[in-house]
């Protein structure tokens, strides 16, 4: 499993429950198991059964190059979970915007290089993923939703697979 931007408790638990073949990457956070640009993935073709990238792609400048990476590297008989937040219908960029308070003011933090709409799923599907959406509520209770605090702060969740 390749862990991008591992989120620290979610590290642990899949570290302890995978062992050696997880891996944590990030192209800045030093605790990374290994340091990696997502547009440009040292591995070889098929290398991971899972993939995991949750709030990345909306920081990387070529975002599609980075999903072509990571179909490359995926397993044919694999899965990814490659989330992004979604805020219209449109995705909206403009790479000649370099200023972190316009960056702040269009897109939303100011290390953000656009805003993902709903057609973020064609992006996937370009570089050849079948995309499954689904929300929590698919598939857990409202107490599992309360109880795990996913009220709200969970939006759609795109399970990719190869065509």
């Amino acid at each position: 499993m390749l862990h991008v931007a591992p989120q620290l408790v979610f590290a642990k638990l899949l570290k302890y429950h995978i062992g050696a073949g997880y891996l944590t990457a990030d192209l800045y956070n030093p605790r990374a198991m290994v340091k990696m640009d997502v547009t440009n993935i040292q591995y070889p073709d098929e290398s991971f059964d899972v993939i995991y990238c949750s709030h990345v792609l909306e920081h990387v400048l070529d975002d599609k190059q980075a999903i072509r990476e990571f179909y490359r590297v995926l397993k044919s008989d694999g899965w990814a979970i490659l989330l992004v937040p979604i805020s219209g219908d449109k995705t909206f960029e403009d790479p000649s915007i370099t200023d972190p308070a316009e960056r702040l003011k269009l897109f939303g933090q100011e290390d953000h290089v656009r805003r993902y709409g709903t057609d973020y799923i064609e992006r996937l599907k370009e570089a050849g993923f079948k995309v499954d959406v689904t929300i929590p509520s698919d598939f857990l209770s409202k107490e599992e939703i309360t109880r795990m605090s996913l009220t709200g702060a969970v939006g759609e969740i795109y399970y990719c697979s190869r065509e």
